[in-house]
């Protein structure tokens, strides 16, 4: 068994030299390979041998073996191979959509920058081990659960563990801190970096990790579904009544004295006609024939029971970014400082996006997105970098036909920031006005209307300068308010029709998202999901069983929900259909990976949208009837 993994930080100070070779090999030891996904040997051999557990091919088999025995040689091997049919159907498609999932991670070699021997090595990721010090910069994957020592306007995307689509700024902070996406000092297995710098110590490897935590439910075997606990009750069903009256028959023939060789020929023939011998290869032939036109149609079947459950489902948990919106920020409004449609924030803010070094952020994307021909006629002087604790970057321009050398100073970022700043605001005409504690108040009740709708808000503000050699933040003083930039991630253009299609046909539509509540309403209302009841993910870890119960049944977002939270307790006493809500509603704190393990069917779509990516997670209800247009 592994060691379990406690390596911490808390002090900023680095090993001049890292481990040495020997020290890690013996940590490698001592904590296994970086690897998030356990192997599991045999697992194939075992998945085989599962299929023929079905009480209704035991009954054949032992039929079959009967029929032998007593001479009927034909009868049955044609038992036999009839069942060996059906199971090698359902095998050979399970086998093969695995391996297919084994070649590609063969294909892909991923590495890491670490601190060993005294110097900065690009090792395999499987041979970072706790305590390890790594280098991350833009476009690099983060190779193990870490805390950073240093950072420079570090950010990490973190969609795989929150789907939440905006990058995550990341900065060194020593000291403890809670073990979740949310933390600003800690880093995770299964993100990336998007734009800067950043030195980090190693916590936790592999399946220690958050994200192994979810690899390592994955190979778990999924919960059995109702189509196939459907069939093994039905053959639990028939294997009690043949059994029973096989007893019956033979004790009734020897009650009138019958011959009790014969009794028994009559017996086991009785019994190899009542079961349904064709049953197992025609469930088999047929769902292969479903998974085959679904191929047809670009969608694999990974488990061919799975297809059924489609068509059963009572509710549907949907990821938000991606799935439900079309995952890419865009611009929703330009406004002045008092709300008033506005080009001006535009334009600056174009002039600022344009000139930024670096990786851009999805709302410099957008903005650059909104083309325009005047942001030629400048040129650039100096760049004053975004920090975590200014929040905000500046650019200093100046028009190619200027002839007095004066410089235009234009910042943008977080509202709360430069509306200190400000001494003064544009008005209509581009009127410079002075801000008045009346004016600076309703203008920062402008922002917040606009985040309390789940807008993100970027301001624009700007100064005229005097031209010289090199700007600091200490110029970014005195500012003159442009105006406010909001964005959002508008809904999918044909989801609000599929969600009135989905309510129509009984099945109820819950959304999982790692954004927070304002930007959830805001979508439910924008999709036709109207006065939705929201939870909040701290709010679920704190909750009994009980409580969790009714929660899942009533509620219809669950929001600020990340990867790393506890399973829900099978043992609970709910009834089936409660429970079976309970078990795709607990986890909508997981990831959609581990969430999919806990429902009846996961859905996973490419190639839906910009974001090429959607998450659904379906639950049935114990005996509800299929959907009139699955």
């Amino acid at each position: 068994m592994e060691s379990t993994q406690t390596e911490s930080v808390h002090s900023p100070v680095l090993s001049p030299t890292g481990f040495s070779s020997q020290e890690a090999a013996e940590r490698l030891a001592k904590y296994g390979p970086n690897d998030p996904a356990p192997t599991r040997r045999g697992a194939f051999a075992i998945e085989l041998l599962s299929l023929f557990l079905n009480p209704l091919v035991i009954i054949l088999l032992v039929a079959s073996a009967v029929s032998a025995v007593l001479g009927q040689k034909i009868d049955a091997g044609i038992i036999v191979v009839l069942v060996l049919l059906g199971i090698i159907i359902n095998f050979v498609q399970t086998f093969r959509s695995q391996r297919a999932i084994e070649r590609v991670r063969q294909h892909v070699s991923l590495t890491a920058t670490v601190l060993r021997d005294g110097e900065w090595q690009e090792l395999r990721r499987q041979l970072i081990v706790p305590g390890d010090v790594v280098r991350l910069s833009a476009g690099d994957l983060v190779p193990a659960d870490a805390q950073l020592l240093e950072s420079r306007d570090l950010y990490v995307q973190q969609a795989a563990l929150t789907g939440e689509s905006m990058p995550a700024e990341k900065e060194a902070r020593y000291g403890s801190a809670k073990h979740t996406p949310d933390a600003p000092s800690l880093v995770f297995l299964g993100t990336s970096v998007v734009s800067g710098t950043g030195i980090a110590r190693v916590l936790t490897t592999g399946q220690q990790t958050s994200f192994g935590a979810i690899a390592t439910r994955l190979v778990e075997r999924p919960e059995e579904t109702e189509f196939e606990r459907g069939l093994r009750r039905f053959g639990m069903l028939i294997m009690r009544a043949v059994f029973f009256l096989v007893l019956f028959i033979i004790a009734v023939r020897m009650a009138l004295h019958k011959d009790a060789f014969e009794s028994f020929i009559f017996a086991v023939a009785l019994a190899v006609g009542l079961t349904p011998e064709f049953l197992p290869m025609i469930t088999s032939v047929t769902l292969a024939r479903g998974a085959v036109r679904m191929a047809r149609k670009q969608v694999i079947v990974k488990h061919l029971p799975a297809i059924q459950n489609f068509g059963s489902i009572d509710v549907l948990c949907s990821d938000k970014t991606g799935t439900l919106t079309v995952g890419v920020m865009t611009l929703s409004a330009a406004l002045d400082a008092f709300g008033q449609g506005s080009d001006r924030p535009l334009a600056l803010a174009y002039l600022n996006s344009k000139f930024e070094t670096g990786i851009r952020s999805p709302l410099d994307t957008a903005i650059l997105s909104q083309a325009r021909d005047d942001a030629d006629d400048y040129r650039k002087c100096d760049e004053i970098p975004f920090d975590f604790n200014r929040r905000r970057l500046s650019i200093v321009v100046e028009h190619n036909d200027s002839s007095n050398r004066e410089s235009l100073l234009i910042t943008k970022g977080a509202p709360e920031g430069i509306l200190e700043l400000c001494e003064s605001y544009e008005a209509d005409a581009r009127r410079i006005l002075t801000f008045d504690r009346t004016a600076k108040d309703q203008t920062r009740g402008i922002y917040e209307k606009l985040c309390s709708q789940g807008l993100r808000v970027l301001a624009v503000a700007y100064r005229r300068i005097e031209s010289k050699g090199a700007f600091s933040a200490a110029d970014e003083h005195a500012l003159t308010l442009a105006g406010f930039l909001a964005f959002a991630d508008p809904p999918n253009p044909d989801t609000r029709a599929s969600i009135a299609a989905l309510k129509r046909d009984g099945v109820q539509v819950k959304i999982l998202t790692g954004d927070n509540e304002l930007v959830a309403r805001t979508l439910c209302k924008q999709v036709g999901l109207d006065d939705p009841v929201i939870v909040l993910g701290e709010e679920l870890e704190t909750m009994s069983e009980p409580a969790l119960g009714h929660v899942a049944e009533q509620a219809s977002v669950f929001a600020r929900c990340f990867s790393g939270a506890k399973a829900p307790d099978p043992s609970c006493s709910e009834t089936p259909w409660t429970r079976r809500r309970l078990l795709g509603g607990r986890d909508q704190r997981c990831s959609f990976a581990a969430r999919s393990r806990c429902g009846n069917l996961g859905i996973e779509c490419r190639g839906c949208g910009p974001r090429s990516g959607g998450n659904y997670l379906a639950s049935t209800r114990v005996g509800h009837p299929p959907s009139r247009n699955p």
